[in-house]
């Protein structure tokens, strides 16, 4: 009886799964000693394999899918259990016939190279591929530009561009002109490779196409080989995503100088001795998984904590602090935004709320999260007062791909990641004090934008592809330019245009500073920010014309200052300060 029972639920697998053998169905193919198709060409299907909860229940149970925290809409599911509902059987069905799938796909030893992470069916497809190809024969596939640039791709992405298989890698942006269903800012390729006997000299690379017109033009077509990719991707081998020539010269030019964030290439190293700077990355706090560490205000005041200074909540000894997510922050701004709940948005009902100027000025506000989390949780990942946090939600056609600043006491979403001393630097405050302020106001520098949009793809700032981006030198900082060291006058520009809240007191008096915090003002935030970019265009090797064109690749930028000022005011400020810091000059004010 249980073989039987094993037999007829085979056999009903089987039906539901439709399963087919490649080399059963293409017998001339596979047999007689031929070995592979000459072309596979196809579209394959771009779907996660792990049940997404959120629009499973978004078609079946609304008020279960709108739930503001994971760990509440767990409770609901478990209720549809208690409750013998049969929704919950069909939701148990769906988890685990994608959960067997996913582990299908892992351990049967046909996808060694893609079949890791959050798997997508495309990557399967692309996998398979390879393998159904002859060694001399070539596969072109359309497929999300992750393939390209995704961690969980690189291995097998690596071995394609720095073994000269690739053939072609033209990267599209939706634009609702192919795809009217799927996000605009959606990036797909046609990804053109040879079989594992075949090399070609080069690939013909094009980026950011919005028709198929563009590939007219000979100035987006790039023509990359195998060293290329690996000069600018030195760790995974990535491609980059030059939009034309110049794109290439400027980015390659700056590899050729300076050093990356983190360079693993050589893997006698150790890991400190990789790193540039004396970093290391962290996520505090997972917004799904650890959701039942959150508190809401309503929940905070029913169990009786009361408000205090900072936007911190008390009860007796214990302390809650508000939990910061990426979209509180700006580029050197923690108040840039409050959090208000639209629960009619199932996909992201948490929205961001500029903060307005009068709130701005106010030195004691402090933006309003959607959460609180205690103290005492936060401490056991940092015990420091205040850190570098920067958005890991992004997209390298925003007004600008990285945007860090200095946070204080709080928790912190993993839609922000991090960066804070390594644990051989974690004991030493001045030295903290020392780097941390140059490296936010690296990386916070349009020389170091342009770079790093060379090598987004997607939405998600990734560490991998922060760590492959190059950075100006520490002892760069320590030369002197005029009659200034570069680096004291780099932490003062920090110092005031972070300072300017209460709550980042203790940051304050770690730079050396026992004021009030700095008065917020915009004209003069704006040229401490144009003198920085002037600055580190300088550090960065880039003459002035090349600048010019840097900033124009920036075009919300460019329409934010021509609505606000009828002209492109930040770059003319950056050019003119350019031949200040050229002069030596760092402290006249232009006019402009």
């Amino acid at each position: 009886p249980a073989a039987i029972g094993l037999l007829r639920n085979t056999r009903k697998l089987a039906e539901r799964e439709r399963f087919f053998h490649w080399q059963l169905s293409f017998p001339t193919v596979f047999g007689d000693g031929a070995k592979g198709f000459d072309a596979v060409i196809g579209n394959p299907p771009w779907d996660r394999m792990k049940l997404q909860e959120v629009e499973w229940f978004a078609e079946r149970r609304e008020e279960i899918a709108k739930a503001s925290r994971a760990s509440d809409r767990k409770k609901m599911i478990e209720a549809l259990k208690k409750k013998g509902d049969p929704l919950y059987d069909d939701y148990l069905e769906a988890s685990e016939a994608a959960e067997a799938n996913v582990r299908v796909a892992r351990e049967c030893g046909d996808y060694p190279l893609l079949s890791g992470g959050d798997v997508n069916l495309y990557s399967l497809f692309i996998e398979r591929a390879s393998h159904l190809t002859h060694a001399t024969g070539l596969v072109g596939l359309l497929c999300p530009s992750g393939i390209a640039a995704d961690k969980g791709a690189s291995e097998f992405f690596r071995g394609i561009s720095g073994g000269g298989r690739l053939a072609a890698l033209l990267d599209f942006e939706n634009r609702k002109t192919f795809f009217p269903d799927v996000d605009s800012r959606f990036k797909f390729c046609a990804f053109v490779f040879g079989g594992k006997g075949r090399t070609l000299e080069s690939a013909r690379c094009a980026f950011y196409l919005h028709s198929i017109d563009e590939l007219k033009n000979d100035e987006r077509l790039l023509y990359l080989k195998a060293e290329d990719f690996l000069a600018v991707s030195p760790n995974t081998g990535a491609a980059p995503i030059f939009r034309n020539r110049r794109d290439a010269e400027i980015t390659t030019a700056i590899y050729k100088r300076l050093p990356v964030f983190v360079d693993r290439r050589d893997d006698a190293q150790s890991e400190e001795s990789k790193k540039v700077w004396p970093i290391r990355y962290m996520t505090m706090f997972h917004m799904t998984n650890d959701s039942n560490l959150f508190l809401k205000r309503d929940e905070l005041e029913k169990s009786g904590w009361y408000p205090v200074d900072g936007n911190h909540w008390k009860k007796s000894d214990a302390l809650a602090v508000p939990l910061y997510e990426g979209k509180m922050v700006q580029m050197f701004d923690h108040r840039a935004a409050n959090v208000v709940i639209n629960q009619a948005n199932l996909k992201r009902p948490a929205q961001q709320e500029a903060v307005a100027f009068e709130d701005h000025a106010n030195p004691k506000f402090c933006p309003t999260p959607q959460f609180w989390v205690a103290d005492s949780e936060v401490k056991k990942q940092h015990e420091g007062k205040w850190g570098l946090a920067y958005k890991s939600i992004t997209a390298p056609t925003n007004m600008r791909t990285m945007i860090a600043s200095i946070v204080p006491e709080c928790g912190v979403g993993n839609s922000m990641a991090m960066l804070l001393p390594s644990d051989l630097d974690i004991a030493q405050t001045d030295r903290q004090t020392l780097w941390i302020p140059l490296l936010l106001s690296n990386i916070c520098s349009f020389a170091y934008d342009f770079v790093l949009r060379q090598k987004v793809q997607g939405q998600n700032l990734n560490w991998y592809v922060v760590e492959q981006t190059p950075l100006i030198r520490p002892e760069q900082f320590q030369t002197k330019l005029g009659k200034l060291v570069i680096a004291d006058f780099v932490r003062e520009q920090v110092l005031r245009l972070s300072y300017t809240a209460w709550d980042l007191k203790s940051f304050a008096k770690d730079m050396g500073y026992d004021g009030p915090p700095f008065q917020w003002d915009e004209e003069d935030r704006r040229h401490r920010l144009a003198r920085l970019d002037a600055l580190f265009f300088n550090l960065y090797g880039i003459n002035k014309d090349d600048a010019a064109y840097i900033l124009d690749t920036f075009p919300i930028v460019r329409e934010h200052d021509e609505k606000a000022f009828g002209r492109f005011r930040t770059k003319e400020l950056i050019l003119a300060y350019m031949n200040a810091v050229t002069a030596g000059d760092l402290t006249t004010m232009v006019n402009g």
